[in-house]
């Protein structure tokens, strides 16, 4: 990924059980399309390869499920040029590929696939004892922890487009982390809860899901201002014509964009236009278009 890029294209994407031994992961980290720097890290990270396919499959299905019954489906089959613009459907993407990345990784951890990380290290709990009873916590902290690493940091956004990604791509592990829970279980003699073991789980993806649909129809449009403190751009989103307040910064659990979306009815460079096709065939191509899955991954992390 080169810092400009949202989707990668991963051929063969599916789930993987157990990490890849041996020369077998190592060629799944060739066959991703990673910055040097991250192929390395793929090559030490058994296991990672697959979380990563994964994390495309998850983000993809949810994209196209959360719009299935909008103009814009989610599909970027030859028409990839949406990714170079500001409209509120790249917002959605870079905070949804996030939010996948996020939630694979750590969710990789609870179940063994990934070799340098395991259980939730809650205080209290016990990696030995979580697995004894079956209840091995999601490891957020390491996921965002590590994928802070792998992404990197964009250091000194000067432009308004880098620093609107960055923010969406903070939305998306946002809504991750909110959705963090804590679960118990009762041990003891005939139900009793004389033992409790807690763990913390992560809600079903398809609840992050909602959530950042529910930014997209909110999304806030934003243009750029100068921070005369630190001598930088910020988001800035005008007052709206006619209101008395003045422009604010957006909330950090705002999506932003730039440009207003084309219309997706009509076909063009962004969409194949929907004229023809009824309800049940738009469901059916998105259902057949998993087949042909690209991954969708933030190409860095906001500092």
């Amino acid at each position: 990924m080169t810092g400009r890029e949202v989707l990668t294209p991963f051929p063969g994407l599916g789930t993987a059980a157990a990490p890849a031994q041996g020369g077998a992961h190592l060629k799944q980290c060739d066959l991703l399309k990673l910055s040097r720097r991250q192929k390395q890290l793929c090559r030490r990270e058994p296991g990672l390869a697959e979380t990563l396919r994964d994390a495309a499959h998850l983000g993809l299905l949810e994209c196209q499920f959360q719009f299935r019954h909008e103009r814009w489906n989610c599909s970027l089959e030859g028409r990839t040029g949406l990714l170079k613009r500001g409209f509120k459907e790249t917002a959605f993407l870079y905070a949804v590929s996030s939010a996948a990345l996020t939630h694979t990784l750590a969710r990789a951890c609870s179940a063994g696939r990934m070799e340098r990380c395991t259980c939730d290290d809650s205080p209290g709990l016990e990696s030995r004892q979580a697995w004894q009873w079956g209840v091995c916590g999601d490891n957020l902290k390491y996921s965002t922890k590590f994928l802070s690493n792998f992404l990197g940091s964009k250091r000194g956004n000067k432009d308004l487009r880098a620093r609107a990604d960055a923010h969406n791509t903070h939305v998306g592990i946002k809504a991750v982390k909110s959705g963090l829970r804590t679960t118990c279980k009762c041990h003891g003699v005939s139900g009793s809860c004389a033992v409790r073991t807690c763990w913390k789980q992560l809600s079903p993806f398809r609840e992050t899901g909602q959530v950042l649909k529910l930014r997209y129809d909110s999304a806030v449009k934003v243009s750029s201002a100068t921070n005369e403190a630190l001598g930088r751009l910020e988001l800035w989103a005008p007052a709206r014509q006619g209101s008395l307040t003045k422009g604010l910064a957006p909330r950090s659990g705002d999506l932003v964009y730039m440009e207003d979306s084309p219309s997706f009815c009509r076909p063009s460079k962004y969409s194949p236009g929907t004229a023809g096709w009824s309800a049940v065939a738009r469901s059916r191509l998105i259902t057949t278009s998993t087949s042909r899955i690209q991954a969708i991954l933030p190409s860095q992390l906001p500092e």
